[in-house]
């Protein structure tokens, strides 16, 4: 479960496209960008790739138009009638959405027979289907240097994002995205087709799809079923449109077909994604913050909060299936951070970090008048970092309570009165008309996912840490608020909080479209805080935009000096990850613990029954044991392996945002689904290790031997055109 994008709050840039190559690519490292493609064709076809790399290049062609993004997980279309497939874990939100106590499909799983059954994944599902890609460098780079200041720049900034997105939307049904790369060397405006009619249409159960839950999560062996299907729907014109029981499955141009060939040890297989951050070229100063306090503070945290729900999820049953996706979304995080920093410790990473900016530093000394302006650069970067450091605490502490239950509902409602009052254009990004849907389809689910008692303990622990900050960073708004700085103090504001109306859906309905006049005279607590809260609120924001604009002006110069002494020293260049799609290859590949221990490249069907305890998470379902018991394997027996194969590894470069990724083979078939890494891989966000890091995907032919023998789904082998045996 671990490629879905994880949140963290940190300054990080990308190395961009736009720099070119240097040296030999080679397979393993590396997050490409399509454009670069044709360039590294060699290593490609060395690697053992059967197709054209231009033909991987063509991003509406075969096979990568059949590459979509769900907006933080991969996805693929498998079937000409809009069929989507993806992990278990992608779809776990959807699964939650529609679960309840007495009938959870987290739990059972779920299988619609027909299209009848098909149930709505949320009024914010989304697949996003790519159409184009435009270079707007240009553009853009003259925008901002007609600035006169930092913060001016950023405007600049969101003023022609906002722009180029509107032109690039007009007509209705798409959703376009301005990307930088190089921290501002390259800008590309990306435009998909946004589907909003998403449907769960098949999950198997939690003890398939997530079999060894948290105790496996990161580990190898592996033996998860991590795979769900979604379906694309439509208007009866073909064009995007809301959940309609009208609505007839999306035709997509291209989708993929299951590998007819058996996959095997050393095979080349290869990725198309949109990984979602990578670090690869951050400054050795925001690696030190990020290992220092980021990752251990984060983590201290989640921890705590995943204790806290558990406990009350005991109590309430309904706490426990409200906030399952929110509680496994924690799990992941920490375990990703704890992870890193054993890898970090591991490799000795800091010494990599500050070795290789020592090294570039160094060359650009040795320019002279030349280096001098990277230089500048990179010292300016660094007095950046350092000022964000004095706020860090109260940054994390009085954002995570300013964004929890009612009191964040109220603070985001608030400011979309204050938004709406301008012209759309000048709005802030998030509040304008294209992103009225979306605020509205999380008010409608907002229940789904939330419990007044549950949100009343939330919000004592945010005040309980704000509290404890030092006073210098106290917020004095929040501060008068709450009158005191002890737990009765802290009780009596939760009290207070708890008689807010905005857990309830009718309330926030109200408010969604209420003017400035009537938050600013509300008697509701939640609202007369966020009211309260909001002008400090603006004016970090504002703090945040001008140290933006400022390394608007220095990132761009430090990272094209980075790229240049790459170039020198013969080394090739990847761009770091920045949520764009993005292809990584290399070959099906075994490794060796730091314990010495010879790992395998694939596990085995009997290995899932040795592992099963019949308690979760390694609680097997009976017809998965009774089948495997009795060797039905309908045909999908590898035979080296004399059995199904589960779960392989590659050697492949993937990140958050990676998970539900087409694991293709030579012949761009579909040979299984990208879903976690090994522990050793994981502080690879920093420092790529290619001797341990190993991506874990979910072989097709475990997902077509579960929906042939365990949770059988004839109708979907069907659709992928691959018959029960």
């Amino acid at each position: 479960m671990r490629y879905t994008v994880l949140a963290a709050a940190m300054v990080t840039g990308a190395l961009g496209a736009g720099i070119g190559l240097a040296g030999t690519a080679q397979a393993g490292e590396g997050m490409w960008v399509p454009q670069q493609l044709p360039e590294i064709a060699g290593p490609l076809k060395k690697a053992g790739l059967k197709l054209d790399a231009r033909q991987l290049a063509d991003l509406t062609g075969d096979p990568m138009g059949a590459v979509v993004s769900l907006g933080g997980c991969t996805a693929s279309f498998v079937s000409p009638e809009g069929l989507v497939v993806t992990n278990h874990h992608c779809a776990y939100g959807a699964i939650q959405l529609n679960s309840t106590p007495e009938k959870n499909l987290m739990t059972d799983g779920f299988n619609a027979v027909t299209r009848a059954d098909e149930l709505s994944a949320g009024p914010n599902a989304r697949v996003f289907v790519l159409d184009s890609i435009k270079d707007v460098t240009a553009e853009v780079k003259a925008a901002i240097a007609a600035a006169p200041d930092a913060l001016g720049r950023t405007q600049a900034l969101e003023t022609i994002d906002k722009n180029l997105v509107a032109q690039c939307e007009a007509g209705g049904g798409y959703r376009c995205r301005l990307y930088s790369f190089s921290g501002g060397n390259t800008y590309r405006l990306f435009r998909n087709i946004e589907i909003k009619d998403v449907r769960l249409v098949y999950a198997p159960p939690g003890s398939i799809g997530n079999y060894g839950g948290e105790i496996d999560n990161w580990m190898w062996p592996r033996h998860t079923g991590d795979f769900s299907f979604y379906r694309a729907y439509v208007g009866k014109d073909g064009k995007p449109a809301p959940y309609s029981a009208d609505n007839v499955p999306f035709k997509p141009r291209h989708w993929l077909k299951l590998a007819d060939k058996p996959l095997e040890a050393d095979d080349f297989v290869m990725v198309a994604g949109y990984p979602g951050r990578t670090s690869r070229y951050e400054l050795a100063n925001d690696f030190d913050n990020t290992a220092n306090w980021t990752y251990p503070t984060i983590s201290r945290h989640f921890k705590k909060l995943v204790a806290l729900v558990e406990a009350e999820g005991r109590k309430n049953p309904e706490i426990e299936v409200k906030y399952a996706s929110t509680v496994r979304g924690w799990e992941n995080v920490l375990k990703n951070y704890d992870g890193q920093l054993d890898g970090f410790k591991r490799t000795n990473a800091a010494a990599t970090k500050h070795s290789g900016e020592t090294a570039v530093l160094d060359w650009l000394r040795k320019q002279g008048d030349k280096g001098k302006p990277a230089l500048d650069a990179h010292a300016q970067l660094v007095a950046i970092s350092d000022d964000a450091k004095a706020t860090r605490e109260r940054d994390l502490t009085f954002g995570q309570f300013s964004n929890t239950g009612v009191v964040g509902t109220a603070t985001m409602l608030y400011r979309l009165a204050l938004e709406r009052a301008k012209p759309d254009a000048e709005r802030e990004s998030g509040y304008q008309q294209r992103d009225m849907a979306s605020i509205e389809g999380s008010l409608k689910q907002m229940e789904r996912r939330y419990h007044p008692a549950m949100d009343g303990e939330l919000q004592r622990y945010w005040l309980n840490e704000y509290v404890a900050l030092p006073q210098a960073q106290r917020v004095e708004t929040l501060d008068k608020w709450l009158g005191d700085d002890d737990a009765r103090a802290v009780d009596k504001a939760v009290a207070r909080l708890g008689k807010s109306k905005l857990g309830n859906t009718s309330e926030r309905m109200k408010w969604f479209k209420a003017d400035r006049k009537a938050f600013e005279t509300s008697k509701d607590p939640a609202i007369q805080l966020a009211v309260a809260m909001t002008p400090t609120l603006l004016k970090q924001e504002e703090e945040r935009k001008t140290r933006t604009g400022e390394m608007l002006a220095a990132r761009p110069v430090y990272l094209q000096a980075v790229a240049d002494y790459k170039k020198s020293k013969g080394e090739f260049v990847y761009p770091d990850a920045n949520s764009s799609l993005r292809i990584t290859f290399g070959n099906v590949k075994p490794y060796t613990k730091i314990d010495g221990s010879k790992q395998q490249p694939f596990t085995r069907l009997e290995e899932v029954a040795a592992k099963a305890t019949g308690k979760e998470p390694f609680d097997a379902p009976k017809p998965l044991l009774d089948a495997i018991a009795a060797k039905r394997y309908g045909g999908l027996a590898d035979k080296r392996l004399g059995t199904v194969p589960v779960n392989f590894l590659s050697d492949l470069d993937i990140t958050g945002g990676n998970s539900g990724s087409p694991v293709l083979d030579a012949r761009g078939k579909l040979v299984g689904l990208a879903f976690d890494g090994n522990w050793e891989s994981v502080s690879s966000n920093w420092v790529f290790d290619p001797v341990m890091t190993r991506m874990i995907s979910v072989d097709q032919r475990y997902m077509r031997w579960i929906m042939q023998e365990a949770f059988p789904a004839p109708q979907l082998l069907k659709e992928l055109n691959v018959a029960s045996k």
